[in-house]
């Protein structure tokens, strides 16, 4: 272990600990993960951008940490045949780095026993500069959150005797999504259907899961206008990604999304891409008050009672009561009955806010990918 480092909340309290990442100080928003297991895939979420993410599961660290690098294609089988050999997509990640600004856990467990691991998680905390800390109460912690909110909070390894100098950083002050979407188009595939994906920080399991049903995706920028140049005759279908912060802040990506649903073109959004079609569709999003952050998020169709359980990663959702006419909510979260998805009635535009394309997490509701090329593909016929 390293030296002692200091979670410091904007309340005023301060949680001492051990350090097991890299020494460096910052500042972002502190909010709790309720899973077991997943942290390569999780801290690599671009959701989590701005974020120091407290781990409600005490042992953390105890199976290591896959490599990093991308695989030889012949090394990972289950890589779509169908994918671009320039752009094989690594199978342990969800992005090509860890977005997390900072770690807090209970117990660090520092251990690379795991057939698939090739570094322990501190050595890849610091290699990627991220700070962690270990032994802290992430019990009082986590329930100071949820009894007042996600807050502001930084990581110190000065022994902080106020909150005077502390620093503290409002991250949904800033277009989160305009710091983790890729910087150009990229190809990926080439299947039947042309999904162009709006890439406001996804989790690349979306990718793969596209490719897996034939599709060949265009991964654009979250500020690409399709329609500017007339080439959206090309396109099948469009999916609006994943991605941290206050959806109303990719006023860009909105505008997109308006011009798609005037032109009828089958949509898909995901996570923070179910508040940003909301909003493209004239409705209202809100802040919630910590957050829903796991595997373990239950939520129920509202059509045939049926109920899921999901992973989710985001800190806004859909008021439903402003969804216009014609727009209806497709799921519910059972803990606490917000918003889980959206649909209009008669046009092919569908939108989830959990991740069905999990990692990590249970792959229950895996089917919505079937769903939605099923739907782009009755609608091509009758259109």
């Amino acid at each position: 272990m390293g030296k002692k480092g200091y979670l410091t909340l904007e309340d005023g309290k301060i949680f001492e600990g051990d350090s097991f990442g890299s020494e460096s100080d910052v500042a972002g928003e502190v909010v709790f993960n309720t899973g077991m297991v997943g942290y390569p895939e999780g801290f690599t979420d671009p959701s989590y951008y701005g974020q120091i993410l407290t781990m409600t599961y005490p042992l953390i660290g105890n199976y290591g940490v896959p490599q990093m690098k991308v695989p030889k294609e012949s090394e990972v089988p289950k890589v779509p045949k169908a994918q671009n050999k320039n752009n094989i997509i690594n199978p342990y990640f969800e992005s090509d780095k860890v977005h997390i600004r900072g770690l807090i856990v209970s117990s660090y467990i520092e251990s690379t026993n795991h057939w698939q691991a090739t570094q322990s998680l501190s050595s890849w905390l610091l290699k990627q500069n991220v700070p962690a800390l270990s032994g802290i109460d992430t019990r009082s912690l986590t329930k100071i959150i949820r009894e007042k909110g996600v807050m502001k909070a930084s990581i110190s390894f000065e022994s902080p005797r106020n909150t005077s100098g502390t620093f503290f950083y409002d991250i949904n002050r800033e277009n989160l999504v305009a710091s983790v979407s890729t910087k150009k188009t990229i190809r990926y595939g080439k299947g039947k259907w042309k999904i162009l994906l709006l890439d406001c920080g996804v989790k690349l399991n979306q990718i793969r899961m596209l490719l897996k049903l034939n599709c060949e995706v265009i991964r654009v920028p979250w500020d690409f206008d399709p329609f500017s140049g007339g080439n959206s005759a090309t396109l099948d279908a469009i999916v609006i990604s994943n991605g941290p912060g206050d959806p109303k802040m990719t006023v860009k990506t909105i505008n997109v999304v308006k011009k798609a649903l005037e032109r009828k073109i089958p949509i898909l959004g995901i996570c923070l891409g179910n508040q940003i079609l909301a909003l493209a569709a004239g409705a209202d999003t809100y802040k919630l008050k910590y957050g829903h952050r796991g595997q373990n998020q239950p939520v129920v169709d509202n059509t045939t009672g049926k109920c899921y359980v999901t992973t989710q990663n985001h800190g806004f959702t859909v008021d439903t009561k402003t969804l216009p006419g014609g727009w209806q909510s497709t799921f519910t979260n059972l803990n606490d009955s917000t918003n889980e998805g959206i649909k209009h009635n008669k046009l092919p535009f569908y939108s989830v806010q959990f991740h069905p394309e999990s990692t990590p997490g249970p792959t229950d509701t895996g089917w919505i990918f079937d769903y939605f090329i099923f739907q782009v593909k009755d609608w091509l016929k009758k259109n």
